[in-house]
């Protein structure tokens, strides 16, 4: 016998056991009768075998009942047994959806917007896929690498949320056979991109990543999970996701090299993600592909660090002043409050 909240699952045995004992048969005797173990036949009574039709004409013949009247009751329990699973199972992802962070996603038009914790479940399972939010577990995405800033106990439900929708969102782009070695040619330029307006420079890079066997995704970042991109190998091509919205462009910039490192340097072919050193590397490979470290050097040895000085070092390198703003900002070289209008932010809404 299983329970639900809202059922009850009586199996066909109890009503078998109810019949030997008005009759004052032992399972041993009933068991010859029926042709069958004793075993089977206690494992019927207990509801652990099904009642199979050929036993529902056995039970016809030794206890003068109709087989249709076993074969409906066995009908009626396993309908019950499932449904009972269903919301048993449903109510376990009740809480395990208490974990993600729901109203932003609906907030983003991601999940449907809902009080109920049953229904905030259900459209987390259609959302990620799976017919139990439990499964996540085992569908890990292998490989993810990803630049955060933080982290806390939602960071890695927010961080899984994302990850699912930057896999939905690269199902509509139409992408080349992964090329790591064209990647790495077009490093230069996708760099002098920086330099441009996202209007310029959002399809063209989206275009060029695609011929790179890579789907670019741009989508809104979700509060509380510090964050800022991530790669991973998705059936036949790669997802690049990098989080946008009101974002300064060099953020934006640093989070797609520090992405890009990780894809040429195959750091998303392992099971296990990335690790800590991984991490620094790819934060060492943005750095000095945006500003080459030996002009830098020279830079910081002037120790000029004026609004003037910075818009004339960032013209000779050829990149944008903001990002050469935040590299002395993030050094501690000019304070975080100086200079910010030469930083730009960037509202991408390019979609393919």
């Amino acid at each position: 016998m299983m329970y639900s909240k809202n059922a009850v699952a009586i199996p066909p045995g109890a009503t078998i056991r109810e019949q030997l004992e008005n009759r004052g048969m032992k399972q041993k005797e009933f068991a010859l009768r029926m042709g069958l173990s004793e075993k089977h036949i206690s494992r019927l009574i207990n509801g652990q075998v099904e009642l199979t039709q050929d036993v529902a004409l056995r039970l016809e013949s030794v206890l003068g009942v109709p087989a249709s009247f076993w074969n409906n009751l066995e009908a009626i329990y396993r309908e019950k047994l499932a449904r009972i699973i269903a919301e048993n199972e449903l109510e376990r992802d009740a809480e395990l959806a208490s974990a993600f962070p729901y109203s932003k996603m609906a907030a983003l038009g991601w999940v449907e917007a809902t009080r109920k914790a049953e229904e905030k479940a259900l459209n987390l399972r259609r959302f990620f896929e799976v017919a139990k939010l439990d499964l996540l577990d085992r569908l890990r995405i292998p490989g993810i690498a990803y630049r955060k800033t933080g982290t806390n106990e939602t960071s890695d439900y927010s961080l899984a949320a994302w990850a699912q929708k930057a896999r939905i969102e690269a199902r509509k782009y139409k992408t080349a056979p992964i090329n790591i070695s064209k990647l790495e040619q077009e490093i230069p330029r996708i760099r002098e991109m920086t330099v441009k307006n996202p209007e310029e420079f959002c399809s063209k890079l989206t275009d060029l990543f695609a011929e790179c066997g890579i789907a670019l995704v741009f989508l809104p970042h979700i509060g509380g999970s510090f964050l800022h991109g991530a790669s991973f190998y998705d059936g036949n091509h790669i997802v690049m996701g990098l989080t946008v919205r009101g974002k300064y462009a060099d953020k934006f910039w640093f989070s797609l090299f520090h992405e890009m490192c990780h894809v040429i340097r195959g750091h998303i072919s392992e099971l296990s993600g990335t690790c800590e050193k991984q991490e620094e590397e790819a934060d060492a490979f943005a750095r000095d592909i945006l500003i080459p470290p030996e002009q830098y050097k020279a830079f910081i040895k002037a120790n000029c660090f004026t609004r003037d000085c910075i818009i004339e070092f960032a013209s000779k390198i050829e990149i944008a002043p903001g990002i050469v703003l935040g590299r002395l900002q993030k050094e501690n070289y000019v304070p975080y409050n100086r200079f910010n209008d030469l930083k730009v932010r960037y509202q991408i809404t390019c979609k393919k």
